[in-house]
């Protein structure tokens, strides 16, 4: 990760840096922002105009698309496992606390996205968005990048996916409709588990699982295949037969195309930050990890594969198999089914 693409131009006129929150040495410049309304009190966001927004991933990665678009760093969510946290420290942030509440705003994503895409040297390779940090996170309901970040990925025909635990996708239904008309369209929602409880103790910020399903519903009434990633399943605490079943079923009947199970992985960042939260609400369960992750941030593939298989398997159960999952609620419907947008394939 490069953070040298978020240096400023100045700003219009060589406006105010500030309004009310610390500036980081890392981005001089950043214009600084906090606002006193409920759902942002205690938060920081730092609007800076970036030099360039389409990201190409290192290919030592593990990650399956080549590019990527994130208008935001850091994230409201606040998901305690999340992998992204030690991105915040390339900007002199912690990866916790300030992770969660000292946001980086791109504000000149869109018109970013429109001119990289009509570069003569582009050629229209799919992007992948949300990969790193939600990009329908609180923050969106303010900046509202991503309708004009999905306008420009339309009116170029460039092929894209999208990954959020946000229902605030609902709100760009119509652009997405429109823009899978001409080009291939995406869309995954994530959901590790449906046990209210332990979503409110790991994914604070974050709308519940039972919204996040109402939006594959919604996503699937439109035409679109959606994928749910059920991840991550947490070893000891939503790796249980009785939490996969839960899963499982309510996925299924929202109408999901397809789930793929994904166990936590702990990186540098999220593991200490994760381990620490574990300790204070969980201790007991800190030996068995310790063991789990002794050599490194995955899980054994022995592990990945039984979750997998557990997982599928109660899929099948309850009449998930690939492609019918649409047919089924539109038979509940009486509805016949319609030609599909592309489904976003996650492992």
């Amino acid at each position: 990760m490069r953070w040298d693409q978020l240096l400023l131009d100045p700003p219009p006129g060589g406006g105010s840096t500030g309004e009310g929150g610390p500036q980081l040495l890392a981005l001089p410049g950043a214009i600084t922002r906090t606002f006193d309304t409920p759902e942002f009190r205690g938060m920081t966001f730092y609007e800076v105009r970036a030099r360039s927004i389409i990201n190409r991933v290192p290919a030592s990665s593990r990650m399956f698309f080549e590019y990527t678009i994130n208008p935001y760093r850091g994230c409201s969510h606040a998901c305690v496992y999340c992998f992204a946290r030690n991105t915040h420290t390339y900007l002199d942030l912690d990866a916790g606390l300030d992770f969660d509440s000292k946001i980086v705003v791109k504000v000149n994503a869109p018109e970013l996205v429109r001119r990289e895409l009509a570069a003569p040297r582009w050629r229209g390779a799919h992007i992948a968005m949300g990969t790193n940090v939600d990009c329908y996170q609180r923050a969106e309901g303010r900046y509202r990048l991503m309708p004009g970040i999905l306008a420009a990925l339309r009116d170029f025909g460039n092929p894209f996916s999208i990954l959020t635990k946000g229902t605030l996708i609902l709100r760009d239904l119509d652009l997405l409709v429109s823009a899978a008309r001409d080009t291939e369209v995406g869309l995954a929602v994530s959901v590790g588990s449906v046990d209210e409880e332990l979503w409110r103790q790991v994914e604070p910020g974050t709308p519940g699982p039972r919204r996040r399903l109402d939006a594959v519903a919604r996503l699937s009434d439109a035409g679109f295949a959606v994928s749910v990633l059920m991840a991550p399943v947490l070893p000891g605490l939503s790796d249980t037969d009785e939490h996969i079943e839960a899963t499982v079923r309510a996925v299924v009947a929202a109408g999901a195309s397809s789930i793929s199970p994904l166990g936590l992985h702990l990186r540098p960042g999220a593991r200490e930050w994760y381990l620490s939260w574990l300790g204070r609400h969980h201790p007991h369960l800190l030996p068995g990890y310790r063991e789990l992750y002794e050599r490194g941030s995955y899980l054994a593939a022995g592990y990945q594969r039984e979750l997998s298989e557990r997982v599928h398997r109660a899929a099948r159960r309850h009449g998930l198999h690939p492609k019918s999952a649409r047919a089924a609620r539109a038979a509940r419907s009486g509805n016949p089914p319609q030609p599909s947008h592309t489904q976003l394939s996650l492992l």
